[in-house]
């Protein structure tokens, strides 16, 4: 997957803003960031729960890295060139969704 393409499925999905953060363009919903996107072609995306992170990096060592504390934080890094495109929609689409504005429950009257 191109970084160009990359861009259009992740801005494709309801809600979703592209915005500068630090040297990278960070895609959000209201809530949060749940990915960003660097000039090097490689991508920063929240993979939850913790035991799918690690079933990642172990079975695409080419695909996947760890990213120190930010991984503990959800965060891993994306190779484009070498990930399998259904793949990382599946990726993306799940940490969408984890994004999403959390509703509260409506006050009894």
């Amino acid at each position: 997957m191109t970084p160009a393409r990359f861009r259009k499925l992740v801005l494709s999905l309801e809600g979703v803003e592209e915005r500068p953060h630090m040297d990278r363009a960070a895609f959000r919903t209201k809530r949060k960031i749940f990915a960003t996107l660097g000039a090097d072609g490689r991508v920063n995306l929240v993979v939850e729960p913790a035991d799918r992170r690690e079933a990642l990096f172990d079975a695409f060592p080419d695909a996947f890295f760890a990213l120190g504390g930010w991984t503990r934080l959800g965060y891993v890094a994306v190779d484009l060139a070498r990930v399998d495109d259904a793949l990382l929609r599946e990726l993306v689409t799940d940490a969408w969704r984890d994004a999403q504005p959390v509703k509260k429950p409506r006050a009894k009257r």
